[in-house]
């Protein structure tokens, strides 16, 4: 028989039919006569009820139903005699695929803490918390292509492995086949890439933008969406060593529809959530985040404040000499840090903030100068308990600008003379930002950690699964 998803036999269409429901049992309650079984299937956040007569089952057979165990099971689908439920399968055959011993299956009825969960990451997808996270991941990687699909965008590969650093940070995963024991080496003692499977020195990418920006100066818009890898020593809540971003570039685009392109993307994303996710995220707010649907209505209701850093530092600095206190110091000069970012939002406008014309020197060499020399035009979105949640700018088209601030910088213009290509050929104004894809899930799931909504957490030393 022909299996039955459980999202599709709780919406009740099938009551009165024969079914095939296949699961993972999440509970088995009852006494000598009956038993209940609550099995999920991954397709929904609900369990389905099995009512098994003991009287037409084996005791080996149903001995062997625990916890964890994986079983089918064939029967009529009624509406539920009981409460907290609808429908239920009255079953007629029962087929155990796997048991789960319940004196070493770590998935027991009872309240695990997300640390101990990261510990058996392997299995955590079978809870009810991480299933209702990979379904609104699912969700929201589908908003993010449709979005631009519909903006006749194109989905553009970049590369993962690169000769470039596009942030300019040098926290890089190095790539090569290379004997790091004994590496080939130059007549200067330096490690001879040139033996290299690449020929050269190459890493894990940290964005695919400058790629991106090549295609978008040909394409007219297009977008990437894949995994970027830093090798940043941090263990905060907000920091992955592989995560997902997606980065849009889009030719004749200036900072002002850079930072609508920005706006209307992110709201879109949030209300595909509420209309297609509903069930998981009133979960997820029930049990981690009791505002959570309350503050995603709020990204939607709310304008973004346009504010410039200048203005920005003046309303910290402001604040500081009321009474607030931050533990990072606040300057015209300095990086925003989350606190500074945070209060903007959620203290001082109560609205996410997208904040332009930052200082050069903390931002990268591929932003436009502003007239005054001093600032460039980035922007970067901020929002409620995340801080910075996209970052983007409106890129230098001018050659020789681009060139001074890339030496200005230290990046080694034998490195970039293709980026540089495109200034150089046809050059065009154009614009673009990256949305960090797990800042983003941390925003939508009301989650704390970031390793919380990825599958399999990469940091430091933490490769395990």
């Amino acid at each position: 028989m022909k299996r039955t998803k459980i999202a599709d036999a709780l919406r009740g269409e099938l009551v009165s039919q024969e079914i095939n429901i296949k699961g993972w049992v999440r509970t088995k309650r009852g006494n000598k006569a009956v038993n209940f079984i609550a099995l999920n299937d991954g397709s929904t956040i609900h369990n389905i009820q099995i009512v098994a007569d003991l009287a037409q089952f084996d005791a080996a057979l149903m001995a062997q139903i625990t916890t964890g165990a994986c079983i089918s099971v064939i029967g009529k689908l009624v509406e539920s005699q009981g409460s907290g439920q609808s429908v239920e399968v009255q079953a007629s055959a029962i087929e155990i695929y796997g048991t789960a011993d319940p004196t070493t299956y770590p998935l027991q009825k009872k309240g695990h803490s997300l640390e101990f969960l990261r510990e058996i990451a392997h299995l955590r997808p079978r809870t009810n918390t991480f299933g209702a996270i990979y379904r609104i991941r699912h969700h929201m990687a589908i908003a993010i292509h449709t979005f631009f699909h519909n903006k006749g965008y194109y989905y553009f590969h970049a590369p993962l492995i690169t000769g470039s650093d596009c942030e300019g940070a040098g926290q890089m995963f190095q790539v090569t086949t290379l004997n790091q024991d004994c590496p080939p080496r130059t007549k200067e003692g330096e490690v001879d890439y040139r033996k290299d499977f690449f020929g050269r020195h190459t890493s894990l990418t940290v964005s695919g933008q400058l790629e991106g920006e090549m295609a978008a100066m040909a394409m007219g818009g297009i977008y990437t969406f894949g995994p970027t890898f830093r090798a940043e020593n941090s263990n905060t809540p907000r920091h992955l060593a592989e995560f997902w971003m997606i980065e849009p570039e889009v030719a004749f685009l200036e900072i002002e529809e850079n930072m609508d392109l920005a706006e209307e993307f992110i709201k879109y994303c949030v209300q595909w959530a509420l209309d297609n996710c509903m069930d998981d995220i009133s979960f997820l707010g029930d049990h981690f985040d009791k505002e959570l649907v309350s503050r995603l209505q709020f990204v939607l209701e709310k304008p973004f404040v346009r504010l410039s850093y200048t203005e920005g530092i003046r309303i910290l600095e402001e604040a500081v000499k009321n009474g607030t206190k931050f533990e990072f110091p606040i300057y015209w000069g300095a990086d925003l840090a989350s606190e500074h970012e945070r209060y903007l939002v959620e203290e001082h406008f109560k609205t996410p903030v997208i904040m332009t014309d930052y200082p050069k020197e903390i931002k990268s060499f591929y932003m436009k100068l502003n007239e005054d020399g001093k600032t460039v035009r980035g922007m970067d979105v901020l929002f409620p308990k995340i801080g910075e949640i996209i970052g983007g700018s409106e890129r230098e088209a001018d050659y020789d600008k681009l060139v001074a601030r890339a030496q200005e910088m230290g990046v080694p213009e034998k490195d970039i003379w293709w980026y540089l290509d495109s200034r150089r050929y046809g050059t065009a104004p154009h614009s673009g930002f990256g949305l960090g894809f797990e800042r983003l899930l941390l925003f939508v799931t009301g989650m704390s950690n970031i390793r919380d909504v990825i599958p399999f957490p990469r940091t430091p030393n933490n490769a395990e699964f």
